[in-house]
Parts: structure tokens; sequence; C-alpha cells
């Protein structure tokens, strides 16, 4: 019995040493995100329901009225339209056309590398960057889009400077320069498809969209979840190339979320309101994300 309760003893001592290894290993990752994520979200959530104008020593609780006053102001509900817009229109193509790309790439044999590297490389460039050169391209007077559709026939178009066509340009450099981020991971999930099954198919008599549409793309399912759940939370964190391209207008046309947060905070001054936007988006990034979660769990695609 002695020599029990000694070896308990001992395996206690080792699991409580094992335990607080792996303590030691996890702080110095916690640290930085307690300091530069959890605070941050504590102290803007509760900047929310007080009048702070980044300026004032006195801080006043207002309750909730900076969430009524979102409510109440009508560009609110324009930017939140414009949000859903922005979110739809560069996710769906994004995913869509990195699909398409992948699929052209792994049925290549020669120069993938290559082609693989040049659509890759707008990703990994700045968006500050390239949101700049665009602007050029789509300058209305001497930019290189209006004279390439001249050359065609086609009118141009006023392109950033026109409420009607502002979303668009900034949706085309977006989906962009996301392309070959969607790329390398249908690339990856294409070649892990068996290709017993594709077989297996063919000898069933299904042609080649029968054999991607039944087999193929239920196989990559899981990576078309992954990329539609970061796409949408990246569309609702867009500030970048609003920024470069139209400061959020013509006539408040771009002005999503996120830039709507800096314009309360930065421009007006009115640190509650934006923080109140601020809880109003992550509130969104949640729903949104459970609600992808729930809806590709039910999906025949979902594997």
């Amino acid at each position: 019995m002695q020599k029990e309760g000694k070896r308990k003893v001992k395996v206690a001592l080792f699991t409580e040493k094992k335990n607080l290894t792996g303590v030691m290993f996890v702080v110095p990752a916690l640290i930085p995100l307690l300091i530069f994520w959890v605070i941050p979200v504590v102290w803007s959530g509760g900047l929310s329901f007080t009048d702070w104008d980044m300026m004032s020593e006195n801080i006043n609780f207002m309750g909730l009225k900076n969430f009524a006053s979102l409510l109440r102001d009508p560009k609110f509900g324009d930017v939140l339209w414009n949000t859903l817009v922005f979110a739809v229109g560069s996710t769906v193509p994004t995913i869509v056309l990195g699909l398409l790309v992948a699929l052209l790439m792994n049925g290549a044999r020669k120069g993938t590398g290559v082609y693989r590297t040049v659509i890759f490389a707008p990703y990994i460039t700045p968006m500050v960057a390239v949101s700049v050169v665009w602007s050029w391209i789509f300058e209305p007077r001497v930019g290189i889009l209006n004279y390439i559709l001249g050359l065609f026939g086609l009118p141009g178009s006023q392109w950033t400077q026109s409420s009607s066509t502002a979303m668009l340009s900034v949706l085309i450099v977006t989906v962009w320069k996301g392309i070959g981020w969607t790329m390398i991971f249908y690339m990856e999930a294409l070649r892990k498809v068996p290709q017993s099954l594709k077989e297996a198919a063919a000898i069933d008599g299904a042609n080649g969209f029968q054999q991607f549409w039944k087999v193929t793309l239920p196989m990559i399912s899981p990576t078309t979840f992954f990329l539609v759940i970061m796409s949408s939370i990246s569309s609702l964190q867009a500030y970048d190339q609003i920024q470069v391209l139209t400061q959020g207008g013509p006539a408040g046309s771009t002005r999503t979320l996120l830039y709507y947060y800096y314009q309360e905070a930065f421009r007006n001054f009115e640190t509650g309101k934006a923080s109140a936007v601020a809880v109003v988006l992550v509130l969104i990034t949640v729903v949104l994300s459970w609600a992808e979660t729930e809806i590709s769990k039910k999906t025949v695609f979902y594997n």
C-alpha cells in the first residue's frame, strides 16, 4: 500500500509538472492576444455605451443611446446595404474564379509554376500599392482601362468618380487581388480528390461536367466552406482599397461598416458611436460565421 501511495504521488507530481510546462509554452502566445485583442475588444464594447470624444477627460454613460442613434441615422441603412453588396460581390466571384483558375492549372502540364506565381503575386502585394495602381488604371481621361475600351469601340466610364460604378471598381480590385489566394487552396484540394472516384464515375457513363458536379465539387466542399467563411470576414474588414480609391464616395456609395467606423471615430470624433458600429460589425461577423456553418452542415456538397 505504501508503494502504491508513493507511485500515485509521483504520477501526480509528473502530471502537474507536465501541465505547468504546457502553460509556460502557451502564455507567450496569450499575452499579445490579451493585450492587442481581448482588452481592446472589451474596452471598445464599454465605450459604445459612453459619449467619449477622445479629447474630453469626462466620460458619461449613455446606455443604449449610441445604438439608437445608429438606427435613426439614415446613412446607417445605406452603409449596411453597401456592406452586404460588397461582401456578396467580392466573396462569390473570388471563389468561383479561383476555382476556375485552379481547374485550369490542375489540367496544365507545362508552366504551372510560372502561372501560379503570376496569379498569386497580387495577393502578397500590399492592398494600398495595388489600389494606387488601379486608381491610375481607372482614371477616366488618361487611364488605360478606358483606352482599351475605346480600342474596341466601347464607351468609357467614370469608374471611381461615379456613384453608379464606384462600388464595381472597388469590387474589381478586391476580386482581382483575392483570386490567387483561393486558387492555391483549391489546387491543393483538387490534388487530393481520388482519381479512382472519377474513373468509377466515368465507367458509369458520367461526362466531364457530371464528374465535376457529382464527385469533385462534393470532395472539395470543406475547402469551399473555409474560403466562404474567410472571404466573408475579410470583406467585412475591407478598408484600404476603399480609402485609396473612393474615400467612401462618391455620395457614400462605397461607405461600408468599417469605413463608417473610421469616419465616426477619426473625422467626427464620436468615439462612442463609432464603438457601437464596431460592436455591430463584430455581431454581424459572429452571426454570419454561425449561419454559414449551419448551412454547410445541411448542404449536399458538404463532405
